[in-house]
């Protein structure tokens, strides 16, 4: 008898985001069946279980040996969707080794739109180097060297942009960095329309960003 699938297996733009989604902040267990999705933000567990279509509770749990709870995460086991991850280049304890992964590109940019929501960080600021300088940065995160050198490769072949590539120095974490002029080329496609579904918190964060951009540049305008 086939075992039976919680999640539909078809390429979408929602189920792209969720893919992402695992891809930064899931896991899947040794026993090839349950998978995991852990997050502080509830609104990213809520999002994850509509993609999904999952009727599965929300619990919490610690890490790092923490007494409190401070995160939330969504179990299930799905033996046909456990399968199709290990498919497109996922695997346990997959931080530090996952690679390229197998992704249509008609839903790349909802996939790297859940990777950002899962990992990746936004950053604005005022340059104290040069007079009224606005700087952002978009940024995608991974333990992996691999998998940061193939989203950097698979982003510059959609719009031709570099970025680069840093590392800390007490974690073996890899940063994707895209400063202000790649971004406004990266995140219109990121965000190609007010329906996509995304963390709120983050798209309110460069919205804001964008506007006092946007306003900057039209005083330097006048000013010529």
């Amino acid at each position: 008898m086939k075992p039976l699938g919680k999640v539909k297996i078809k390429w979408s733009p929602n189920f792209a985001y969720a893919i992402g989604l695992l891809v930064t902040d899931g896991s899947l267990s040794k026993d090839g069946r349950h998978i995991n999705f852990t997050s502080k933000d509830l609104e990213l567990i809520n999002l994850f279980k509509k993609c999904l279509n999952l009727k599965n509770k929300i619990g919490k749990k610690s890490r790092d040996h923490q007494k409190e709870k401070k995160y939330f995460e969504i179990q299930f086991g799905d033996v046909l969707f456990y399968r199709f991850l290990l498919d497109i280049g996922l695997m346990p304890n997959k931080s530090k080794i996952i690679s390229t992964l197998n992704i249509p590109q008609k839903y790349w940019w909802d996939f790297l739109r859940g990777h950002f929501d899962g990992d990746g960080t936004f950053i604005s600021y005022w340059d104290p180097r040069w007079r009224s300088s606005f700087m952002f940065y978009t940024i995608f995160i991974s333990a992996s060297k691999n998998h940061i050198d193939w989203l950097r490769k698979m982003i510059f072949n959609f719009v031709e942009i570099k970025g680069h590539i840093t590392k800390s120095i007490n974690q073996s974490i890899y940063q994707l960095k895209y400063a202000k002029s790649e971004s406004l080329k990266l995140l219109p496609k990121l965000y190609n329309n007010k329906n996509v579904i995304c963390l709120s918190r983050k798209r309110i964060k460069i919205e804001k960003a964008l506007k006092v951009n946007n306003k900057q540049s039209l005083n330097y305008a006048r000013v010529l």
